[in-house]
């Protein structure tokens, strides 16, 4: 079973997080959402809370698609919103692909990237993933300070130094713990996003960017996203990769526009 914190009442509002992190990113704005929406923020598969995909699956963004979209069942959420960030957003657009969603808004969405693009996305990523475990206390360590928050953490958040000076060394922890982290980056071979005439095109879809997005870079992978989804409402965003801690109430809103 996905494990999930739920909150709120109101239309249900699925949110999915990107690799490597959890629900708790969310934080920052379920509270703003819960006002208006049943919102469902989820671990996804091998992350966090979440047992991994079956063994014999590749934990590549269709599979986590097919695998929320039997959640969506097992809750008994028919065709609820979904918001997602990187590979949560591609998840989003998965699962738009297969008529599951009502509305969805994509931030910083993996797959609009170039091989090289994906490469050093991987290489970034996977760094953390591998790093040896002797020098992981010091790295806690150092993420407790405001220095430290901006070294380790630049890539992703706009402002590290917004966050909550505890919250470094849960992402760091949680990121190490997730049996996933591994195998999902290493599937982001088997994903490009293509063939944007197969989304429904009933299906309200809203792509926001940070403009300080260091990982997946807003000034080449968004012009991209808005060429392939033109009918897609298109934001910029004054954040990072993810955004929750840099601007949550733009964040809150993007996400709110892309119901109505």
């Amino acid at each position: 079973m996905i494990e999930f914190h739920r909150e709120g009442s109101g239309p249900p509002l699925v949110l999915l997080h990107g690799v490597g992190l959890s629900w708790q990113i969310n934080r920052p704005v379920i509270g703003m959402l819960a006002r208006e929406f049943d919102v469902i923020a989820c671990d996804s598969p091998g992350f966090g809370g979440s047992p991994a995909l079956p063994a014999d699956t590749v934990p590549a963004i269709p599979a986590y698609a097919e695998r929320f979209a039997r959640f969506f069942g097992e809750l008994g959420l028919e065709r609820p919103h979904v918001s997602g960030n990187s590979m949560g957003g591609a998840i989003g657009l998965e699962l738009a692909r297969r008529g599951a969603v009502a509305s969805v808004s994509a931030i910083s969405p993996a797959g609009f990237w170039t091989p090289a693009e994906r490469n050093f996305c991987q290489a970034s990523l996977g760094s953390l993933a591998n790093m040896p475990r002797a020098l992981r206390p010091a790295l806690l360590k150092l993420s407790g300070t405001r220095t430290g928050r901006t070294a380790l953490l630049w890539q992703t958040f706009g402002n590290p130094s917004r966050m909550p000076a505890e919250e470094p060394a849960r992402i760091l922890r949680n990121a190490w713990a997730s049996p996933a982290l591994g195998p999902a980056l290493a599937a982001f071979d088997e994903y490009t996003f293509t063939a944007a005439d197969e989304l429904d095109g009933t299906i309200p879809l809203t792509i926001a960017w940070g403009i300080q997005d260091r990982l997946l870079p807003y000034r080449t992978q968004a012009p991209r996203a808005r060429a392939m989804l033109p009918r897609a409402r298109h934001l910029s965003l004054g954040a990072g990769h993810v955004p929750f801690f840099d601007d949550p109430r733009a964040v809150a809103e993007a996400i709110r526009s892309s119901t109505v």
